[in-house]
């Protein structure tokens, strides 16, 4: 089940999130709006929920959060952005990668 969440994440839907993979969720970082999607099987899915609730597509960026180590993994396909100087999976920058921790955390730190 993907969510969209805005404000911090239940445990149910932290749980239901964590359906799909068991240990990790997929999720997808809105950088501007400082939300998220989680719970799909690819992170695509993610994506075109946020995109479809209007957010932009140079504001998405995709990772994978452990909540039980609350390790942050910057690595996803959509990521790949030659045009936003970001030539791989993993998010090269050091700040895009800090705002993207400061939003998931801030939303599904700990279960």
């Amino acid at each position: 089940m993907i969510y969209i969440i805005r404000e911090r994440a239940t445990n149910k839907q932290l749980l239901d999130m964590l359906k799909i993979w068991g240990v990790y969720i997929k999720i997808v970082v809105d950088i501007e709006r400082e939300i998220l999607a989680g719970g799909s099987e690819k992170h695509y899915q993610c994506e075109e929920v946020l995109l479809d609730d209007g957010s932009r597509q140079r504001d998405l960026w995709g990772a994978d959060w452990n909540p039980y180590t609350q390790t942050i993994y910057f690595e996803s396909i959509i990521n790949i952005r030659p045009s936003q100087n970001n030539r791989t999976m993993i998010i090269q920058s050091p700040e895009l990668r800090e705002r993207i921790t400061v939003v998931t955390n801030r939303l599904l730190g700990g279960i």
